[in-house]
């Protein structure tokens, strides 16, 4: 088949045989670029079923490094690697699994000062991110550079993903959430815990929707927002509505430019951003 070698028709296989990847799709695989922000819980199950897929370029961005405490769930890692950098053993294990995937470093704590820079050179963004300050600084740089967002979170027992396409008549994570929360009113997953299988479903929904908007099929969750509660072992799904008064972007935005919010705030905010909206679900959403 043209443009791919022996190994890559046999690796990739049970994709060309699908009617709605075929070669062509699994060029465009290949081809993409994807940012993960975060090799953690989330981003550990997307970043192996991305380059278990053969999608050509995944950039990570982490500058924390492995404890033992993150192998209940962070599966990119091994317990080798306790005290490496995250960067590093997300590559090697990224590596080992598809060496047709170029693995780009990004080192860095994300800021105003950066983030356009990094995302610049990417199709996709996904949001693996456990704290309120990077999460709103990740949506409004992607809001300002038009690309989507795969958004996941999880907090204890439920999880949720949506994606987020401001550009493309879709709502951004300021229409559900204008502003960060007050900090400590959402406990971290460190002080509530979370269930270890957890981030692996939401992480795969989010590698799916990432490789539904590289190969332009289906139904995306534009506009929808999946919610996951593992111990009722059930899923909903919650219509999320573009906000004309959005303060990024809507119809006239406040907001034109990032905001660090932890130095705005002065205070780091709690880490995560799952229970927020579970617990504002049903006074911020519209049921679909």
């Amino acid at each position: 088949m043209l443009g791919f070698t022996n190994d890559q028709i046999y690796r990739y296989s049970r994709h060309i045989i699908l009617p709605d990847v075929g070669g062509s799709g699994q060029k465009k695989l290949l081809k993409a670029r994807v940012l993960l922000v975060g090799a953690g819980g989330l981003g550990s199950p997307t970043a192996m079923y991305l380059a278990a897929a053969g999608v050509g370029t995944l950039g990570i961005v982490e500058f924390d490094t492995v404890d033992l405490s993150n192998l209940q769930r962070q599966l990119l890692h091994h317990t080798r690697d306790v005290g490496r950098l995250k960067i590093d053993s997300a590559a090697d294990t990224i590596n080992a699994l598809n060496p047709d995937v170029t693995v780009v470093k990004h080192q860095v704590v994300l800021d105003s000062t950066n983030i356009m820079e990094i995302i610049k050179d990417y199709d996709i963004i996904v949001n693996g991110t456990d704290n309120f300050p990077t999460r709103y600084l990740v949506n409004d740089a992607c809001v300002f550079a038009k690309k989507p967002l795969v958004d996941g979170s999880i907090f204890m027992f439920e999880g949720q993903a949506t994606v987020f396409d401001a550009a493309h008549d879709g709502p951004c994570y300021r229409c559900l959430f204008p502003t960060p929360p007050p900090p400590g009113e959402v406990p971290s997953c460190q002080e509530a815990g979370v269930l270890g299988v957890l981030p692996g479903i939401i992480g795969s929904i989010q590698a799916i929707e990432v490789m539904k908007l590289i190969l332009g099929k289906g139904d995306s969750l534009k506009g929808r927002l999946l919610l996951f509660d593992a111990l009722a072992m059930e899923f909903r799904e919650m219509q999320v509505q573009k906000d004309p008064n959005c303060p990024v972007c809507g119809e006239h935005p406040t907001i034109h430019e990032l905001i660090d919010y932890e130095q705005f705030c002065g205070v780091p905010f709690p880490e995560n951003p799952a229970q927020a909206a579970l617990k504002h679900q049903e006074r911020e959403l519209v049921p679909a």
